[in-house]
């Protein structure tokens, strides 16, 4: 819910998606997932402060159940106020989203659900798909594990306390490393250097590393020696999660699609994310702490071959051109796209492989683009030069007015045989009747 606008705003189709937004749209829409974060850090802060007021100042047992009740209950209603705001406001102020979906829609001949699409996201889109999904899966693990088992940490770190305050302490300070994993990934992600790919590689490798080591040395790292060890790598692991694949599977999974499937395609990639939470939840019920170690790490090898070979790096990438590219495959042309979707470094090592990046050529592109721009615009100014606008003219104005501004509008101002016509016309109707 907290990246709903993010999505909305960042990784749009039309007139949102402009070269700032190519440049800096990995930031935007982490920046608004950060909110988890934050939402990890205030939760965590409200409850102990309720604890602390309902339980006269002490978080120290004994506990009431009424104080215990009070403190839980109010936690929740606080954050629910916050949630009435957002229905609120994203239906009474964020009308400009539901027309610009509505408006890229109609231009893409999205009507609902279309079976056609399904069927060709998986003929031609299957190992992103399998990228995202699976990449979120293991995320899932990793992410949803490591809450699952904090309490079984806390205990090796702290043996002897069995004060819930205590137990709150130590959550409330990886909530806050955790936290910083959000900044990190909004300061790098559009660094065309590191971006999405290798960040997410990095993110699953690290967790991998850091969650390996204590496993086969677990006795040695819970002595009291290096228990401060064990701590820093535990910490380490909820950073590296977030400047890695928790912030990159939400992202990525957004971009690599274009719009008319994109929600399905999301939608199944975290799904697929849901199942790998599931899984940690039944497991870790049967299985002791080192076990547990044991279990995680792998899944950090997993999701990064899934990374490496078959995600897209889409850092850069305008996604105007997944709308391109996916015209020309419903129309059955997807040879004829020659543009910068299949530009090799915004392919995945498999689709390089087989050999998708072979028709990429700027200068067929270039001319291909000049002509559709000009239809486009040729089209807009035929609705535009009719006495009366439809509700739908006025919506489409949110994915046109590109097109209506500035060098491009004025390019075709001058070439256009539409605008030839339309003199022609004028004059015509000047002259005087015989």
């Amino acid at each position: 819910m907290t990246a709903t606008s993010g999505m909305e705003n960042a990784v749009g189709s039309g007139k949102l998606s402009t070269r700032e937004d190519r440049l800096h749209r990995g930031s935007k829409v982490v920046g608004v997932f950060s909110m988890q974060g934050w939402g990890q850090v205030l939760n965590q802060a409200i409850l102990m402060i309720l604890l602390l007021i309902f339980n006269a100042g002490s978080g120290e047992e004994p506990i009431s159940q009424t104080n215990t009740q009070w403190t839980y209950r109010i936690s929740f209603v606080i954050p629910m106020v916050g949630t009435f705001w957002l229905i609120y406001y994203r239906a009474y102020h964020m009308k400009a989203a539901s027309k610009q979906l509505a408006a890229t829609k109609k231009k893409n001949s999205v009507t609902g659900y279309d079976t056609e699409s399904l069927r060709l996201t998986f003929k031609y889109f299957t190992p992103r798909v399998l990228a995202t999904a699976g990449g979120w899966f293991a995320n899932d693990v990793f992410f949803y594990g490591a809450k699952l088992f904090s309490s079984d940490f806390i205990k090796v770190i702290s043996p002897n306390t069995k004060s819930i305050f205590v137990t709150w302490q130590w959550s409330f300070i990886n909530c806050v490393v955790t936290l910083m994993g959000y900044y990190a990934a909004i300061m790098l992600v559009d660094n065309k250097l590191y971006g999405r790919k290798w960040m997410q590689i990095m993110g699953f490798l690290l967790c991998f590393i850091v969650y390996v080591v204590p496993a086969f040395h677990y006795h040695y790292y819970t002595q009291a020696a290096h228990i401060h060890s064990f701590q820093a790598m535990y910490f380490l692991g909820s950073f590296f999660n977030q400047f890695g694949p928790n912030c990159i599977t939400f992202l990525v999974a957004g971009e690599v699609f274009p719009t008319p499937i994109r929600a399905t395609a999301h939608g199944i990639s975290a799904a697929c994310g849901k199942l790998g939470a599931l899984l940690a939840a039944i497991l870790f019920n049967y299985i002791d702490t080192q076990t547990k170690f044991y279990f995680v790490p792998w899944w950090g090898i997993f999701g990064m071959f899934l990374t490496y070979f078959f995600l897209p790096d889409t850092t850069g990438l305008d996604l105007k051109e997944q709308e391109r590219r996916w015209r020309f495959i419903r129309e059955g042309r997807e040879n004829e796209y020659h543009g910068v979707a299949i530009h090799p470094k915004h392919l995945s090592l498999w689709e390089r492989f087989r050999g998708v990046g072979k028709y990429y050529d700027p200068e067929l592109d270039y001319q291909q683009r000049v002509e559709e721009y000009r239809s486009e615009w040729e089209a807009i100014m035929a609705r535009r030069s009719e006495e009366t606008k439809t509700s739908d003219d006025v919506d489409l104005a949110f994915v046109e007015d590109d097109l209506l501004e500035g060098s491009v509008h004025n390019y075709f101002h001058r070439t256009s045989s539409f605008t030839k016509s339309q003199s022609v016309e004028k004059v015509t109707e000047a002259e005087p009747s015989e």
